[in-house]
């Protein structure tokens, strides 16, 4: 008798593993696709200079641009010469009023290099992106020089916007 039951047993595991019959299947396959386009961002915080003082040499600053860019994007960053009327890439202007203070941006903290737009003797930064959760830093270099016409200016707040222009 135990042979019986163990072949019933048998008998009723191996109709519960076969399951239902069905009544037929079918397969197909899903197509997947995204694409990812080149995406890039800059933020800047502000550039603020020490109090100059006339005829007590220059002052410095520098700003901070953060590039975001998805990971291998090529990019270029270029600076506007202001907003003040007068300004060139060669002498950007600060302004209070109808009153103007000389400044320039620079790439390097000895100050060679103004960046510019690439025009006129100025340079740009050109770099490639890590990824888009990877700011690149970049430093502005600002002098707002000791020259005969800012010893000539008049006291007050001088101020100026500078574009940042971002390629990729």
């Amino acid at each position: 008798m135990p042979k019986t039951i163990f072949s019933a047993a048998t008998a009723v595991i191996a109709l519960l593993a076969a399951g239902s019959p069905r009544a037929g299947e079918g397969t197909s396959k899903l197509a997947v696709q995204a694409t990812l386009v080149d995406t890039c961002l800059v933020t800047a915080t502000p550039m603020s200079f020490p109090s100059y003082t006339a005829g007590a040499g220059p002052v410095y600053a520098t700003a901070t641009l953060n590039v975001r860019c998805t990971n291998g994007a090529q990019y270029a960053v270029g600076l506007s010469a202001g907003s003040t009327a007068g300004a060139s890439f060669a002498q950007r202007l600060l302004a209070d009023g109808a009153s103007t203070l000389q400044y320039n941006l620079y790439l390097q903290s000895n100050h060679t290099s103004i960046w510019g737009d690439g025009s006129a003797g100025t340079s740009i930064i050109v770099g490639n992106s890590t990824g888009f959760g990877t700011p690149v830093p970049l430093t502005v270099y600002g002098e707002v020089p000791d020259t005969a016409a800012n010893q000539a200016a008049g006291p007050g707040v001088y101020t100026d916007t500078i574009l940042v222009v971002l390629t990729y």
